[in-house]
């Protein structure tokens, strides 16, 4: 048996260039990993892929992310020995974090390493590149600018150590439905986008967007509320990751991310979920 940390993401910057011919968008955007993490065992089996998700409304068949990454690795080997995955959950679900990409790529790693399948970091991204899109970034593991549908990777170099405090309001956005609002128009013209450099924690703030946020929002107007509270209780910068609905609040230093993330959770009482975490 082996045990994993599988960690969440964030998106300090986000724009959706265009809608792609097979229905996929290209997109820039701006990723990091953060302390707050997922767990996950690995157990050899005689045969079989079993994935268990105690405590959580996951599917622990097929339709998991993580069972398809560990039967795309294991039936491409013709691997006869089996695997039995558990996942503790910890990063919300369905939340813009990435923790099922993040759960995805965690076992691929593991199943490569457990099995000696001598898979290279640019194979396995390939691989996770057909699983999810941001699987190959988790694989990657660094701060990175994401490109095409997040599968092409550039580091980004000089971002500073950031803490952050996250806010979940408790109910689940769809990356499908959010991206399908909108309402882009179909192109076959590549979109070359200038990125903007990050050289300090001016130019990261002044730099932050995400394109998705005007869906979002619109829907849930309560993240607005959010991202407000958070600005008021300190958060240099304020933005929604990924499709959302987790908003996140930028510090750069423990004490006062300490000092907000209390703040908040006696406000925020049992009506959302609160969370310190910090760059990886």
């Amino acid at each position: 048996m082996i045990r994993k940390l599988s960690p969440a993401k964030v998106n300090l910057h986000l724009r959706v260039l265009r809608k792609r011919e097979d229905g996929y968008h290209d997109i820039a955007t701006l990723m990091q990993m953060i302390s707050l993490y997922d767990e996950m065992t690995f157990h050899p089996t005689d045969h079989g892929i079993t994935v268990k998700c105690p405590g959580s409304t996951l599917p622990e068949n097929e339709n998991n992310i993580v069972y398809r990454a560990a039967h795309a690795l294991l039936f491409r080997n013709s691997c006869s020995p089996g695997i039995q995955i558990t996942i503790k959950k910890r990063i919300p679900v369905a939340a813009g974090l990435g923790g099922g990409s993040s759960n995805a790529a965690t076992a691929l790693m593991a199943i490569n390493d457990m099995m000696d399948l001598h898979y290279t970091t640019e194979e396995l991204m390939k691989i996770g590149a057909g699983i999810g899109a941001d699987v190959p970034f988790f694989i990657f593991g660094k701060t990175a600018w994401a490109f095409g549908i997040g599968d092409r990777l550039q580091i980004a170099e000089h971002i500073p150590r950031l803490w952050y405090v996250l806010i979940n309001p408790g109910f689940e956005v769809s990356t499908k439905m959010i991206y399908e609002n909108l309402n882009l128009r179909l192109t076959k013209r590549s979109v070359r986008y200038k990125y903007p450099k990050v050289y300090t924690v001016d130019y990261l703030i002044k730099g932050l967007h995400n394109d998705l946020e005007k869906v979002t929002l619109v829907r849930h107007p309560i993240l607005q509320n959010l991202k407000n509270l958070l600005l008021q209780n300190g958060a240099l910068g304020a933005l929604m990751s990924g499709s959302g609905p987790t908003v996140a609040g930028i510090f750069t230093e423990e004490k006062e991310a300490a000092k907000a993330d209390q703040a908040l959770r006696h406000i925020g009482g049992n009506d959302w979920s609160v969370y310190l975490a910090y760059s990886l």
